[in-house]
Formats: structure tokens, C-alpha cells, sequence
């Protein structure tokens, strides 16, 4: 039953003091504003009724706790509330009433008084202060604007409450009307009840609705973007079923489901392991459910192509005619007897068991020896596919394992993507440079490389971004260094080395006759006809121009002159030249280095010393010289700790034992010594030259020259013993080079001359000593010692 009665007029309504009060739990009523609200207990009903009879005013209060449960109206109800009109009422047939409610105004509980089975409360009503000011106007302002991108936002809300809004004139009415519109919960619209002052209404409000403001942007900004990525992707999901229909209509054949076919056949033909045949296959599970459109399409089906494009069971037949393997060695090879044998032993016993491993080799030697070259010869000698990395500079570990997939463009190591390229899974795979290899924060590459290079372990080979063992103990590693003692014991010990010595003359002669000269007159476009070397040239080419332990020198000297003469015959001046000794500085200008073994050592207190480095021997030579004063010993030519020390300990034993050496023991009172190591801009350091130190100061102190093409090397202590070296090899060489007769030697490293070329041992006498005053007999004569 719907009851309604004449309309009152609350502007001249007469407020009550004495109010009946409903509780409310879930709702919230605001001045002016309208309710609907259901009662359901029979005493909020009896309440209604009972109000409807009269007055129809009720006092509406929120109370603190949520639902209907029994309440202490003194500790559960808050103290301010909305006095409200009933507009309309109707009785239900589960007899709860149904009331439409107006809010009228504020008021403040002043005791709650009981005697009926509703709750009445005496009140205060509160009044709105009027509010004016350039604060007020902007607060109204700012609110009508939030609230009309606010009406904009909601799509409830009728777009003409914006208009309503702006038509309300008071301030705090205004403020209440814009707070039972937002989204806020009943804590904050209670808040906003109990704001009496409307200056802080209007902020508290202003508040919550630039709170409210920002929710509603920012899910319209989502629901936009989830809008156009589903209209894209359903644009293109349309736009494929319909080249889908086309490419039927035409008889053709959907080209996604065509590449994952093509994928199934590699794999099923390609024969692969286990391990790699059942990560394949869930790539393959992966591959037929995505989208073509997908980047994770890509990434599979790039997976997929490293997987099937790998020769996991593909090899190369080994030739094993060791005759024919010669042959082809000293074909590309002169000399390097000692690489060629190791090379011949590994096909030796290839032949005889097929199954063994391949050996790890480490070429090592100065640069320009042809150990890289080398490699490629032994690759042709085998009938393997040849793959070289360059490991000079690599500071990332993931160069040698690979990026693990789930980095974006990730990749194999260099050694999977090597034989990937050889397309075989043995070939000669040539590590350069791995004396050069770095390590920072992104690891360290030689840690990577022990697995590789341990036979006993690379047949498990595990790339981070293939995550399944390859086998590589068929692979042959060959390593190149110029020096040793920088590769990690680790690594070395993997590795078996073998060192390439520097080439003597008669070597580099036949070297250049053979190699050099016929491909660098074919890199210049020069006939046999148009230019010819005599055996002379190449030798002054070699002594007067390079000084080197290997050959690229020696090769750009003669591209030099290549260049000359390819230039005549060019430009008509001339169709064939020899190149002799005569006519060679008008290629390559005067010669640059002369025998000063000869002119140094002539004078008292000169010495010749044999030094070691990486490009392989050199020839030191120690000068020494007295003058009055009294500082003692003056050292000069950029010398390291250790050789300062050597020089000092070498003073210390001629001084020491004077007498025995038949030296004056006041010449050093008035006298200092100045120790000279030319070449001063190059830094030098190591023990070996403490012998030739001491033999030059004693050469000087005794004013005797040392003997003429004559060299030593040797660690010296204070009691004159000699001890030995190390680099005796390069070293010898380098003193054979330069045309040295006579060697002095520690007795200690009598045993590294095995190692030496017999014909530099025939060309050279050697001395062995292990006392500082046998060196001084042997390098000064008639000195009665």
C-alpha cells in the first residue's frame, strides 16, 4: 500500500527537538537529497507509521558497525546525523516498509531518550554558515570542474547532472551533493557530515573527488588500451581468417602449419640424440599452438633452425695416407719439424685405432712464425673443414657458451656457431690468440674453455642457448700463443704444447724463395718475366732490413718491392727488373740495420748480453764506464727492479773480491760506476743479465775488451755462482742470427740444447759454466785468473 501526503514546505518548516531515530548500516543520506530505504524490524516500522501520522521528520544516523546487528546506540551510532522527510511510503506483503527519503539538515545527538520501542534522540540542528570569498569561489570552481569530468567518466550517471550541479548556489549544498555521487566509502562520507565549516567541506570533498577523478582515468585509460589491442587483434585474427579462406579458394596451403611440417621432417631425418630429439619435439608442441604473429614464434623457430641445421652425426672422412699428409705439411711448410712429427703421430695412430680422441695442441712461439697458417695446412693434410676464432680481446664468457634464450637476440657461443659454419662435427677447430683472453664482470672466457678443451669432458658440451650436450671430442683443437705464463696452469695443463722456434737465415731464405715471393708477386699482378730476386738480395732483405723471429717483415719488404716494380711496369718504364744487392735501396731506402756486434764490443767495458721476449730472442748489449765522484753505482736504459738488482749484486762480487780479481780495493772510494743498457725506451727486466753486467764492469775496471763475437746469459749471486734461464732456445737463435761464434752459458741449461737446430750448434761454441770467475777466463783474455 502506497501512502503519500500533502507536500510540506521545509523552508518554513518548524524543525522538532525531539527526533525518532533509524538506524543506518549500509547507506548514507546527505542534505537535500534523496534516499530510498527499506524497514524491515518492527519497530523501525512502528517508527514510520508513527511518523507518518505526524510530522513525517525522522532522524537518520549511520552507525559504526556493518549490517544489522544488536547496537548500544550510546557506543555504536555517530552523534551527528541527517533530519530527513519521508516523501513517500509503501507497505511490502513480508511487512517491511519501503520509504523514499529527502535529507533536510545536519544535527548534533544531545541525549538519546528511551521510553518508546524506537530509538528517540533530543537534538541540535546545524545550520550552513554562509561562505564567501575569492577561496570559496575557487573551491567551487575547481569542484564543478572535477565533477564534470567526473559525470563524463561514470557512465551511470546522468549527463545532465553536471548542468544540475552548477545551477546550486550554495556552497555547502553543493559540497554535500558532489559527495553522495563519488565512489568513497561510508568512513568518508561520514567525515563529510560532521564537516561543519564549509570552507573545509568544500577541500575535504575536492579531496576525495580528485581521489575518485584519478581511479575513474586511469581504468578508462586501461579499458582504452585493452579495447585497441582486442580490436587489433581481432582486426588481424579477421584479416588471417580471410587469407586464410583465400589461400584455400586458390588450392595453396596455410604457410604456419606448412614450417612447422618442414620443422618435423629435419627433425625426424636429421637423426638427433636423445636429449636433443625431446627438446626439439616440445618446441615443436610450442611452434603448432602459437601464432605466426608471435615473437615467441621466432624465437622456437629459431631454436628449431640451430638444432636442425647442426651436424650432430655429420663427419668428414679423415685422409690417413701419412705419406700424402707429408707431403702436403712440407708443401706449405718449411722447417716447423718438431709441429709436423706431432701432426704425423696423430694421423699415425688415427689410423690404428679411429676411435681415440683428438689431441689438444697449443702452438706457441713469436708472432709471424706460421702457426695459424699452420693449422689451415694441417686441416688440408686431414681432409677437414678448417674453422678459426679469434679469442684476442674477449672479455665475455658468453662468447665461448652462448646467451641463454631468454634473452632477447640471444645466440650459441662462437664454438657451437663455429661448427655450425664447418657443417661437419670434426673438423680443426683453431683457437687464436688464447694468451690474450681477458676477464671482467662478465666473466671469464678461459674458465668457459676448460670444459671445451678437456677431452674427458667436451664430449658433453653444454651451450646455454642450445640447454643440451654437444659432442666435440671429435673435434680437433689446435690453440696459438705468443707467450705461456699468461694462460691460467688450469687451462695450460689441458693444452700440449708445442713451441715454434724463430727462423734462422738459410731458413728465411728458402722460405721466401718458396712462399713469399710467388704470392706477393701474384697479389701485385707481377709475371715470373717481370721480376727476379737474386739469392743475395733476399739475404740483405733479411739482415740489413728485418730483425725479427718470424716472417711478416720480411714478407712487407718484399711487397715493397713488388710495389716498385709493379709501378715501372705499369707505367712502361721497364718489363723486367732483378733486384740485387745494389739496386735494393732504391726500393726500400738505405739499410736500417748493421752488424754492431763488432763495433761495440770492441772497447773496454762493452758487453753482450742475450735478452728474451715475446717476439722471440734479442741481442743486449751492457755498457759500462767509471768517472770521479762518490755515488756509487748509476743505472740508466729504463731497467726493471730485478735487473737493477742483478746490476747491483754484480758491483757487490767485483768489490768484494778485489784482491782476488786484481783490482785496486781504493778504486771505488773515488770512482762511481754508470751501468748503460741501450735501446733506453723500451722497458726491461729479468735476472739473465746479471753475468753480462758483471763481465762488462770487469772489462772496464781491467781495460781489457771482451772477446769479439761473443755472447753470455746467466743469473748471478753474491757469491759468483751462476744460475740458470729460461729462453735459451729464442735466445741462442737470435745470437746465431746476429752472427755470435761463441756462447756462455749457465751449466744448468746444458740440457735446453736439444732442442736447438744441430746446424747452430756446429755453427756456435758453446762454454758452460757455474762460476762467475770461469765466465771472466773465458770472455777476457789474459787476465791471470
Amino acid at each position: 500500500m502506497d501512502q503519500q501526503q500533502p507536500q510540506l514546505d521545509l523552508k518554513t518548516e518548524k524543525f522538532p527537538e525531539i527526533l525518532p531515530i533509524l538506524p543506518l548500516f549500509d547507506s548514507m543520506l546527505f542534505p537535500k537529497m534523496a534516499l530510498p530505504l527499506v524497514a524491515m524490524q518492527a519497530e523501525s516500522v512502528q517508527l514510520v507509521d508513527e511518523a507518518m501520522s505526524k510530522d513525517r521528520i525522522i532522524g537518520l544516523i549511520a552507525s559504526r558497525k556493518p549490517g544489522s546487528e544488536p547496537y548500544n546506540p550510546k557506543e555504536d551510532l555517530y552523534t551527528i546525523g541527517i533530519s530527513a522527510v519521508i516523501l513517500r511510503m509503501a507497505k511490502s506483503y513480508d511487512n517491511s516498509t519501503q520509504l523514499l527519503v529527502q535529507g533536510l539538515s545536519r544535527f548534533r545527538v544531545l541525549e538519546f531518550i528511551e521510553g518508546k520501542p524506537y530509538l528517540m534522540a533530543r537534538v541540535e540542528h546545524i545550520k550552513d554558515k554562509e561562505t564567501k570569498g575569492k577561496e570559496a569561489e575557487a573551491l567551487v570552481s575547481n569542484m564543478l570542474s572535477l565533477f564534470t569530468r567526473i559525470v563524463e567518466l561514470t557512465p551511470g550517471l546522468p549527463k545532465d547532472m553536471a548542468s544540475m550541479a552548477k545551477s546550486i548556489q550554495e556552497p555547502g549544498m553543493l559540497a554535500d551533493m558532489v559527495a553522495s555521487v563519488i565512489n568513497t566509502t561510508l568512513d568518508e562520507k561520514q567525515k563529510i557530515i560532521e564537516t561543519e565549516d564549509v570552507r573545509k567541506r568544500l577541500k575535504e570533498v575536492t579531496k576525495q573527488a580528485t581521489h575518485h577523478l584519478e581511479i575513474l582515468e586511469l581504468g578508462n585509460k586501461i579499458q582504452t588500451q585493452v579495447k585497441g589491442d582486442m580490436d587489433k587483434g581481432q582486426r588481424e585474427y579477421y584479416l588471417r581468417q580471410q587469407l586464410k579462406a583465400i589461400k584455400e579458394e586458390l588450392g595453396e596451403k596455410d604457410d604456419s602449419g606448412v614450417e612447422v611440417e618442414e620443422y618435423k621432417t629435419k627433425v625426424k631425418e636429421k637423426n638427433l640424440p636423445p636429449e636433443a630429439l625431446k627438446e626439439a619435439e616440445r618446441e615443436l608442441n610450442r611452434l603448432s599452438r602459437m601464432h605466426p604473429s608471435s615473437a615467441e614464434y621466432t624465437v622456437a623457430s629459431t631454436y628449431l633452425d640451430w638444432l636442425t641445421t647442426l651436424p650432430w652425426n655429420d663427419s668428414t672422412k679423415d685422409n690417413l695416407d701419412i705419406k700424402k699428409a707429408r707431403k702436403v705439411l712440407d708443401e706449405d711448410h718449411y722447417g716447423l719439424e718438431k709441429a709436423k712429427k706431432r701432426i704425423i703421430e696423430f694421423l699415425a695412430v688415427r689410423k690404428l685405432k679411429p676411435e681415440s680422441k683428438g689431441p689438444i695442441l697449443c702452438f706457441a712461439g713469436p708472432p709471424g712464425t706460421g702457426k695459424t697458417s699452420l693449422g689451415k695446412s694441417i686441416a688440408r693434410a686431414l681432409g677437414r673443414k678448417f674453422i678459426r676464432i679469434s679469442l684476442g680481446g674477449v672479455h665475455d664468457e658468453a662468447e665461448i657458451r652462448g646467451h641463454r634464450r631468454t634473452y632477447i637476440g640471444a645466440l650459441p657461443g662462437r664454438i657451437i656457431q663455429g661448427i655450425r659454419t664447418a657443417g661437419a662435427n670434426n673438423p680443426i677447430f683453431m683457437l687464436d690468440e688464447i694468451d690474450k683472453v681477458g676477464s671482467d664482470f662478465r666473466g671469464d672466457p678461459s674458465s668457459a674453455l676448460l670444459e671445451v678443451l678437456d677431452p674427458e669432458q667436451n664430449f658433453s658440451f653444454s651451450d646455454h642457448y642450445l640447454d643440451v650436450p654437444f659432442d666435440l671430442s671429435k673435434v680437433m683443437f689446435i690453440t696459438t700463443a705468443n707467450v705461456l705464463h699468461t694462460i691460467p696452469p688450469a687451462l695450460r695443463d689441458r693444452m700440449e704444447v708445442l713451441e715454434l722456434l724463430g727462423y734462422m737465415e738459410d731458413e728465411k731464405l728458402k722460405i721466401a724463395n718458396r712462399h713469399l715471393i710467388p704470392r706477393q708477386m701474384e697479389a701485385h699482378g707481377l709475371k715470373s718475366g717481370n721480376i727476379v730476386f737474386s739469392a743475395g738480395a733476399v739475404k740483405k732483405i733479411i739482415s740489413g732490413y728485418t730483425r725479427e723471429a718470424g716472417l711478416r717483415n720480411l714478407e712487407r719488404e718484399i711487397a715493397t718491392i713488388c710495389r716498385g716494380v709493379a709501378t715501372s711496369v705499369a707505367e712502361g718504364t721497364a718489363k723486367h727488373v732483378e733486384i740485387k744487392v745494389q739496386n735494393i735501396s732504391k726500393y726500400l731506402g738505405p739499410e736500417r740495420l748493421y752488424p754492431e756486434v763488432l763495433a761495440r764490443t770492441s772497447t773496454p767495458g762493452v758487453a753482450t748480453g742475450l735478452a728474451w721476449t715475446q717476439s722471440g730472442g734479442e741481442i743486449l748489449f751492457v755498457e759500462a764506464t767509471a768517472m770521479k765522484g762518490k755515488r756509487g753505482l748509476i743505472l740508466t736504459g729504463q731497467l726493471g727492479d730485478v735487473m737493477k738488482e742483478s746490476a747491483t749484486a754484480a758491483l757487490t762480487f767485483i768489490r768484494s773480491n778485489a784482491k782476488l780479481l786484481d783490482i785496486d780495493e781504493d778504486y771505488f772510494e773515488n770512482n762511481e760506476i754508470h751501468i748503460h743498457v741501450p735501446a733506453g725506451a723500451i722497458p726491461k727486466d729479468g735476472p739473465s743479465a746479471g753475468v753480462t753486467m758483471l763481465t762488462a764492469i770487469y772489462s772496464l775496471l781491467k781495460n781489457k775488451p771482451i772477446e769479439k763475437y761473443l755472447a753470455m746469459t746467466g743469473e748471478i749471486t753474491l757469491r759468483g755462482q751462476l744460475l740458470p734461464v729460461g729462453g735459451i732456445k729464442e735466445k741462442v737463435l737470435a745470437a746465431y742470427n746476429i752472427g755470435i761464434k761463441t756462447l756462455i752459458l749457465p751449466k744448468w741449461n746444458e740440457k735446453d740444447l736439444f732442442e736447438v737446430p744441430k746446424k747452430v750448434q756446429k755453427a756456435i761454441k758453446f762454454h758452460f759454466a757455474d762460476k762467475m770467475i770461469d765466465v771472466l777466463k773465458i770472455a777476457i783474455k789474459n787476465n791471470n785468473l
